[in-house]
């Protein structure tokens, strides 16, 4: 059956031919070495260029805005109908409004309607347009405008420039209107602007869990803690700490952990199961909080350090805990007063006075978000008396756009008030922002030069990757940051754990590993080699890197300038026009979406396309020997028509990424990408010398005709014969390619662990498969069922990046539909070829008898 498979195709696949056609015109082309080194080198450089013009734009805005805000005379005096600006939320066409621009266009950039002679300004709905503060801050920041406009000027890329204040007004450019309020029921338009000035902190919130609390006051207080874990971002460390005779964490983590999303969510749902009884212990309380903030061998923020306690009063003041543990004021304590009760407040107010924090006052849910955020004042007055030198531009997680721009990211500065220098005057009037499109930075970076498996990544001082080929979200939530840690986008193992750590101490160096890597369809693990290349930090504090395969240190070149061997590619793949159009008759060509000439864009249409190509060849390389009339002969093997018994379809795929399938009725039931670097069968195959026999993907709706085309690039087969005679292929991944036996035929593709789960079993516990299991942390799922009760809902507060993705602002119709899924993480099991052992002879039980087994798995050669 091996020779017979091989034999068929040897013959078929005409690779002889192809091979020896590539020779005969060796001297069209060269070979030059790979130099991943200078590659990546280059594209940090291009990325760092981006990032540090977008930065410059941010400073000359913050210090504009700070200019405008100090010679701006305040006027307790000012009235509506004085002030002139676009409100984004009366829309296009409602002409009853003071102000609405005429010249709205639909921009191709920002895939909406907007105007760039203007600015809008979206001021929340709690939020009264004609307040003192609000009227003087709509006339200060109309100077604004002019800035924004220059940036644009001066960059045309940009996207999307902010200025988020303190106090909830944006103003942004270009004006474009709100979300629609007639779409939706619940409208979304808070945000807060304070953690894009904020600095590094390590916080323990310390939960009051005694009787005292429960019922309203203890649902105020699991909700004020979920707004207060809201307020940090990756830079800062927390931990939850509820107490009543006793002190224990709330949720599993022994110590401080990263803010960072997923650990959030965990605290989140820790402080939805505390429970109130016994009696109010603040002693036991702030000592166990001490010893978290002591810990030394765990990872902090290392800057401030705050507790944040949550009670509803009491008569203890721990005096002496604060004299032992704190009696040198480095720990702030803000206290809040849950709940609507007649508890003296002296103590707990003195527990935040004397320890340099802050006492709040919580009755109602609607008091909530404005007190959860007010420590963040207090703790931007040192940045704002440090001045210029506490400045830094933030770079802010991946986000993924709702106006189908993609995923961005996005670059923050604070705006201080320089007035004077009077304590209450130190505070951040706002934040400036810009967007950087992700594809904006992919476009820097190199991708038909690593080869389809290698692969161009980059990392936060965090480890979350901010380029990367795994990095695609499916969650529609587009509130929360993509936080995918490089771990996580890859398959983890020791040596990846050490290199992540290197990569972020700033090491540089290559690393030959051995890894596992997933298969673009996710369901076969392949064993590759690959060497990692990485550089020094950036100014952004971006590290940059690149993963190559083992087997691509080399490249084609063709001497055509800038736009490189692609066309060579391309041009040798087509042949001349007259060849082209008589393969068009009989076959079908698919074209890989690329970028081929910056002149020349892809066609709906391939033959009109191809022919432009070729066209355009002849005008750039008149002269050029690798292009001329006499191209390579069509592969008569290719091209002839089928002969073999059971060959529905051939096909070549190239590296320029020209996919031809012959015959032409083989092309509809096609269904690989036509990029030829996101293929399946196409990325597998560089990293093997062997055939591989792939079934088609196995559906339970398709039809058997339809499906029972084997893709031929590659082969391992697992044969088992058992006594009646009765015979299966499996591939690497135990699936199902071919079988003896009627009843499996229309299960062709299909994982034979589902259809004989014992004998697949047995494959597994001698050896012949290992499987692996991986975890998909981008997965989306079915929300679970809220349990309903009397108790307030959870308020949302958005967060930074929620205002400065102006994307969340224009599609809050379409929350409920994006909110029916929410993201998860999926484990996924995949099975592969590890063992040396070629062959297993063995028995499997069944049902009142047992089944001799004989195995072997073939490696022919190519």
């Amino acid at each position: 059956m091996q020779k017979d498979l091989i034999s068929l195709t040897d013959t078929a696949s005409g690779m002889d031919s192809l091979i020896e056609s590539y020779h005969n015109h060796r001297d069209r082309f060269k070979v030059e070495s790979n130099s991943p080194t200078d590659l990546v080198a280059k594209a940090a450089e291009n990325i760092e260029k981006l990032l540090l013009t977008r930065s410059q734009a941010l400073k000359r805005l913050a210090s504009e805005a700070e200019k405008y805000q100090m010679e701006h005379e305040w006027r307790d005096d000012y009235t509506e109908d004085e002030i002139i600006y676009y409100n984004s939320k009366d829309g296009i066409n409602q002409t009853n409004k003071r102000f609405v621009p005429d010249d709205f266009q639909d921009d191709p950039d920002f895939k909406r309607k907007v105007s760039y002679n203007t600015t809008a300004v979206h001021i929340p709905t709690d939020i009264y347009n004609g307040s003192t503060i609000v009227l003087n801050e709509l006339n200060w920041t109309e100077a604004l405008e002019d800035v924004f406009r220059k940036n644009k000027e001066e960059d045309p890329s940009l996207l999307w420039q902010v200025f988020g204040s303190a106090t909830g007004l944006a103003r942004f450019f270009p004006a474009s209107p709100w979300m629609d309020s007639s779409k939706t029921q619940q409208k979304i338009d808070l945000y807060d602007v304070h953690p894009g000035a904020a600095s590094p902190k390590d916080m323990l919130i310390l939960v009051d869990a005694s009787g005292s609390v429960s019922g309203l006051t203890l649902k105020l207080i699991r909700t004020s803690v979920s707004e207060m874990l809201e307020t940090l971002s990756d830079d800062d460390y927390v931990n939850v700490v509820s107490f009543h005779e006793t002190a224990k964490v709330a949720a599993c983590f022994q110590n401080l952990v990263q803010a960072n999303v997923r650990n959030k969510k965990i605290l989140k749902v820790a402080v939805q199961g505390i429970t109130a009884k016994g009696i109010t212990n603040y002693r036991g309380g702030f000592e166990k909080a001490f010893e978290q903030l002591a810990l030394m061998n765990a990872s902090r923020a290392n800057c401030n350090k705050i507790i944040m306690l949550f009670t509803d009063g009491g008569e203890e003041k721990a005096t002496e805990i604060f004299n032992k543990y704190n009696s040198d004021k480095k720990v702030r304590i803000f206290t809040f007063s849950v709940g609507q009760h007649n508890y003296d407040k002296g103590p707990i107010q003195s527990m935040a006075c004397e320890n340099r924090g802050y006492y709040y006052e919580i009755p109602s849910i609607g008091a909530i978000r404005i007190n959860t955020q007010e420590y963040l004042d207090v703790l931007g007055r040192p940045m704002v008396k440090a001045g210029q030198k506490s400045k830094q531009v933030q770079w802010t997680n991946v986000y993924l756009d709702a106006l189908e721009l993609g995923l961005v990211i996005t670059g923050t500065l604070p705006v201080f008030n320089r007035t004077n220098t009077r304590p209450q005057s130190q505070l951040i009037l706002g934040v400036m922002a810009v967007d950087v499109s992700l594809e904006d930075i992919k476009r820097l970076t190199p991708r038909f030069t690593f080869g389809p498996n290698g692969y161009y990544f980059a990392i936060d001082p965090n480890g979350y990757v901010l380029l990367h080929p795994n990095l695609q979200p499916k969650n529609p939530k587009f509130q929360e940051p993509v936080t995918l840690d490089f771990l996580d986008a890859e398959l983890e193992d020791e040596v990846k754990v050490e290199i992540r750590q290197k990569m972020i101490d700033g090491e540089t160096g290559d690393h030959m590993i051995s890894t596992l890597v997933k298969s673009q369809d996710e369901v076969r693990l392949l064993l590759g080699n690959r060497l990692r290349f990485s550089i020094p930090e950036t100014l952004t504090n971006v590290h940059q890197h690149t993963v190559l395969s083992s087997r691509v240190f080399f490249l084609p070149s063709c001497g055509l300038g800038s736009w490189g061997c692609h066309i060579y590619l391309a041009c040798y793949a087509l042949s001349r026009l007259d060849h082209l159009l008589a393969f068009e008759e009989h076959g079908h060509t698919f074209i890989a979406p690329r970028d081929y000439c910056k002149d020349l864009k892809p066609l709906k249409n391939n033959t009109a396309f191809l022919k432009e190509f070729l066209d355009y060849i002849d005008r750039k390389t008149p002269n050029n020997p690798m292009c001329e009339s006499h191209a390579p002969r069509n592969d008569a093997t290719i091209t002839s028509p089928s002969t073999q018994h059971g060959v529905l379809a051939r096909f070549v795929a190239t590296d320029g990424g020209i996919t031809r399938v012959y015959p032409k009725s083989a092309g509809q039931y096609w269904t690989e990408n036509a990029e030829t670097y996101e293929s399946s069968f196409y990325k597998r195959n560089l990293d093997n010398d062997l055939y591989i026999f792939t079934p088609t993907p196995w559906s339970p709706t398709a039809a058997y005709e339809n499906g029972t085309c084997v893709c031929v690039c590659v082969c391992v087969c697992v044969c088992v014969c058992v006594c009646y005679v009765d015979c299966v292929i499996l591939d690497d991944g135990g699936f199902l390619v071919m079988s003896n036996q009627d009843n499996y035929m229309d299960q062709i593709g299909r994982f034979f662990g589902v259809m004989d789960p014992t004998l697949m079993l047995d494959l597994v516990n001698s050896s012949l498969y290992t499987f692996n299991k991986t975890f998909d942390y981008q997965s989306l799922c079915d929300p679970e069922k809220e349990t309903r009760g009397a108790g307030p809902r959870s308020v949302y507060v958005p967060t930074i990046a929620d205002m400065l993705n102006i994307g969340w602002w224009a599609t809050a119709e379409d929350l409920s539909d994006s909110m029916s899924k929410e993201g998860c993480i999926t484990q996924q099991t995949q099975y592969f070829f590890e063992s040396s052992e070629l062959s297993f002879k063995g028995t499997v039980g069944c049902d009142n008898c047992s089944r001799h087994i004989n195995t072997q798995i073939h490696t022919p050669p190519p």
